[in-house]
């Protein structure tokens, strides 16, 4: 349940292919922060310090080799209605509480049992959160504030016929739709020309929309100033006499926690290759995922997870010890002190942009066809996951997808 020595390798040639997928991950993971913060409905700096607190606690402590942590689209979605509920002030609150239900679940041994949920109902769910993931990003791709309410499918109804009445800013689609080509063009033009550099096409595609705009100075909004300062104190906001009201949000966010970090870290080991008696901990993920949560949102940040996208990155960087996420944290604790004015100017539709992109590479719609293509049984269970998780939330997705898995096993044993 401890870290221990036998988790990293300090010999010189792992920790130079450690430091190398540590900084191709913080660059990936940056956009990623500051979108995901905005889209909450915190701030740029609160993903950041999500991903940079709450990225070093996880890689330190949790069970996967991995693993990299922070904000993720998920914890968003669930975060969205608490805030539009009890704003920006009850995050602290909650973040310690899910923390602690979090560590609960680990000293209980739970880690098991939620690594047994079905995998036609983790396919269900993914799709859920990319679709979820792309109507978030509607108002910063229309460049208005987004609709009022807490159901992301009457939000984003509202947002588009808000855009429509106002009036379609152009200058601000032209962003996002350039950031879309250039992330997904620039990879190909790297097999084609064969440049052997690995920059992440999410870095490429937000450095190009910058550039352009101030070029051509267009008139588009930006992500806004970001503290040259991480993990100030938020632990005053907490308040015991808040639990009544917040225990069952506190209970969602560290029950997403726990599914998406285990979920995660299942994929990256088999994305990794890793031999059975190496797989990663389950019970110590929590651990690690509990305290990352917890310390994350007193300091300033917001509840984490492990995060899929960036997970695989790593994986795809040839990681060999959990130091490349720990690598992946300092980067991004480097940026936010030394290269925030820089940062600041990034313009909020290129974030729209990635994040859209974000979210077709996670619903990878290749691998949904050939999923749809299995049994019935399996495919009426990922699409009634996915549709639950857009229509109602996500926990609801997963509740909804489980059911329905052992009564069509209970009917077929019938």
């Amino acid at each position: 349940m401890f870290p221990s020595r036998a988790d990293y390798r300090l010999d010189r040639k792992s920790l130079s292919v450690d430091l190398v997928a540590g900084v191709t991950v913080a660059v990936v993971a940056l956009p990623l922060a500051l979108g995901f913060g905005i889209t909450s409905g915190m701030s740029a700096a609160a993903g950041l310090t999500t991903a940079i607190i709450a990225g070093f606690l996880a890689a330190i402590l949790g069970g996967s080799n991995f693993q990299v942590s922070g904000p993720t689209g998920a914890m968003t979605v669930v975060l969205i209605p608490i805030i539009h509920k009890d704003g920006i002030t009850a995050i602290p609150f909650l973040g310690v509480i899910a923390g602690l239900m979090v560590l609960a679940m680990a000293l209980l041994r739970l880690g098991s049992v939620i690594n047994r949920v079905p995998w036609a109902v983790v396919e269900g769910f993914t799709v859920g959160i990319a679709c979820v993931i792309a109507l978030q990003q509607l108002p910063l791709a229309f460049g208005i504030q987004k609709a009022k309410g807490d159901r992301s499918l009457i939000v984003a109804w509202g947002t588009v016929r808000n855009a429509l009445n106002a009036g379609i800013h152009w200058q601000t689609v032209f962003v996002v739709l350039l950031t879309l080509v250039v992330k997904f063009g620039y990879p190909r033009i790297v097999r084609i020309v064969g440049i052997k550099v690995h920059i992440p096409a999410s870095f490429i595609a937000i450095v190009v929309s910058l550039i352009v705009v101030k070029t051509f100075s267009l008139s588009v909004n930006t992500i806004g100033d970001i503290p040259r300062s991480v993990g100030t104190w938020h632990g005053r906001d907490i308040s015991l006499g808040d639990i009544g009201h917040l225990a069952w949000p506190a209970f969602l966010i560290a029950l997403l926690c726990a599914i998406e970090s285990l979920l995660s870290a299942r994929v990256a080991d088999g994305l990794a290759h890793v031999p059975k008696h190496e797989h990663y901990s389950p019970n110590r993920e929590l651990l690690g995922q509990g305290i990352a949560t917890a310390v994350s949102s007193v300091f300033g940040g917001m509840p984490a997870t492990g995060a899929i996208a960036r997970t695989s990155v790593n994986v795809r960087a040839h990681a060999k010890t959990r130091l490349a996420a720990v690598f992946h944290a300092f980067v991004l604790l480097f940026i936010a002190l030394v290269a925030a004015p820089w940062v600041s100017q990034i313009p909020a539709a290129a974030i729209a942009g990635v994040l859209l992109g974000t979210s077709y590479r996670i619903l990878n719609p290749t691998s949904l066809k050939e999923s749809l293509r299995t049994t019935k049984s399996e495919a009426s269970i990922l699409l009634v996951t996915a549709i639950a998780t857009v229509a109602i939330d996500l926990i609801w997705g997963i509740g909804i997808g489980i059911v329905l898995y052992f009564l069509i096993k209970r009917i077929q044993r019938n």
